[in-house]
């Protein structure tokens, strides 16, 4: 009996160690991502002890750490822009309940489904617009609500360091925060204990007030003020067919965010795999609550998944314990939020925004799959000049065209040996994105001679192409001396 309890001792002191580390970690992030949305610093802890005592308690991926993601940062700053604070609980409970309903429908798997480009494009977009605001929060001073507006108004921010001492003391810590976290992977083991976020950020607020700078805190509310429930009259914004679509979106990237992250986490240990319908069950869980305490979105976080995955952890005890620790600090120590520089947070999500970039994939993918690295660009780009939810269509209509285009392969192949009749074979299949070209060596076939149509080799034949071939058999009838002869398998009528 004690044989079967050592494994058992070594795993929980395991998830033990593991939880304190994904803690440490996802401390600075969640106050930093609630900062960046303009939302009350202590809603990113709520987010991230549900993702813990809610999520984490669910099957689904057993590794997978939820809780605020950076990714989803500029698509809640701009729906707390158009609809207020107020509105959010609401479009975080129903894209909950879509999640669940996706889930229960067992449609978990075909989010798996979406062109990676489409994704990395989209996390990409979110990486530019985060660190264009952020630099400006790294400044104390107030972002332009347009992606185009950030990268415009980048001058005057220049400027403005130029300047203001009091502008470039609170850019420099915030720098400061940023080169901390460059630099930790290369300290020593024994301070690389301590995750490169929380060490940064601990270091900004001590020099902060070592140096008595004047930069703007985190405002603190307290835990139980910042809660506040969706009003039933909030609901009413449903109808709002902008409102729908920020549903829309939420649920979108949330869900492919968790999905490929929890394929990333499968891959970093041998534990069980991701049961992928169970995992947007637990996500829409996750989120159904956070939406009725009026918190942040949430999504599996790849960031605290991995450093979950890479301390040790074997169960999802590990996770848990972490929603238990963000609680404890919010509950017991919520002043020291206080004395953290804005400067800093801003600086852990510039950090956090160049890891959204593919920087290293983007020259491969630009030399092997051209068009998916264009597809990757405009969306990254659609993101950054319009919105979230309107590029990330645009990335997803791009990618439907490419693949149509490139599943449309059509080959016309004439063969005219002078004397016998002029054999015209068609193969692959025939869509109205090759008609033109299939039109065109139709139409120029001699009308004095016979013409045999060997249709057999078409694996496809949609209603355009069809009905074009009718057209031209028939005209072509009409007009020369020599009949159309089709040999075909039922795929157009004969002539």
């Amino acid at each position: 009996m004690s044989s079967l309890n050592v494994p058992l001792r070594r795993a929980l002191r395991t998830d033990l160690t593991a939880s304190l580390v994904v803690f440490l970690v996802a401390l600075p992030l969640c106050v930093g991502v609630a900062v960046a949305s303009g939302v009350p610093a202590e809603l990113g802890l709520v987010t991230g002890i549900v993702g813990g005592l809610v999520t984490g308690l669910l099957p689904g991926s057993s590794l997978q750490v939820s809780g605020p993601a950076a990714g989803l940062t500029v698509l809640v700053y701009e729906a707390v822009d158009a609809y207020g604070l107020a509105a959010l609980g609401v479009i975080v409970l129903a894209a909950g309940l879509l999640q669940l309903v996706l889930g229960a429908l067992r449609l978990g798997r075909w989010f798996r489904a979406i062109s990676v480009a489409v994704v990395e494009g989209m996390l990409a977009g979110i990486g530019l617009v985060l660190i264009a605001g952020q630099l400006y929060a790294m400044a104390d001073a107030k972002a332009p609500s347009s992606g185009l507006g950030k990268i415009t108004g980048l001058p005057g921010l220049l400027g403005d360091l130029a300047e203001s001492t009091t502008a470039l003391s609170a850019f420099t810590l915030g720098a400061s925060t940023i080169m901390i976290m460059t630099l930790w992977p290369r300290m020593p083991t024994r301070l690389r204990v301590v995750p490169g976020a929380l060490a940064a950020v601990v270091l900004a607020t001590a020099a902060s007030a070592l140096f008595d700078l004047s930069v703007a805190k985190v405002e603190v509310r307290g835990l139980l003020d910042s809660i506040q429930p969706p009003a039933a009259s909030e609901f009413g914004q449903l109808a709002e067919v902008g409102l729908l679509g920020t549903v829309l979106a939420f649920t979108l990237i949330a869900s492919a965010e968790s999905l490929f992250s929890a394929a990333a986490v499968d891959r970093l240990h041998d534990g069980p795999r991701t049961d992928y319908d169970k995992e947007l069950i637990a996500q829409g869980t996750g989120n159904t609550v956070c939406g009725l305490l009026g918190a942040l979105p949430m999504t599996a976080v790849i960031v605290r998944s991995a450093a979950n995955a890479q301390a040790g952890a074997k169960t999802k005890a590990s996770r848990v314990l972490h929603g238990v620790w963000l609680l404890l600090f919010a509950a017991l120590l919520p002043a020291v939020l206080g004395i953290i520089p804005v400067t800093a947070l801003a600086g852990v999500l510039v950090h956090a925004g160049f890891k959204l970039l593919p920087l290293k994939e983007i020259g491969p993918l630009w030399r092997e799959h051209r068009g998916e690295a264009v597809i990757l660009s405009i969306t990254a780009g659609a993101i950054l000049a319009v919105n979230m939810f309107e590029g990330v269509l645009i990335g997803l209509g791009l990618a439907v065209l490419k693949t149509a285009w490139e599943t449309s392969h059509i080959q016309v192949e004439v063969v005219d040996s002078g004397s016998d009749p002029v054999r015209v074979m068609i193969t692959g299949s025939a869509t109205f994105l090759r008609l033109p070209k299939m039109l065109d060596i139709l139409e120029a076939l001699p009308i004095d001679r016979p013409i045999e149509l060997d249709l057999l080799g078409l694996r496809h034949l949609d209603h355009a192409c069809r009905t074009a071939l009718d057209v031209w058999a028939e005209r072509h009838n009409s007009e020369g001396t020599e009949p159309v002869r089709l040999i075909h398998a039922g795929l157009i009528h004969a002539r």
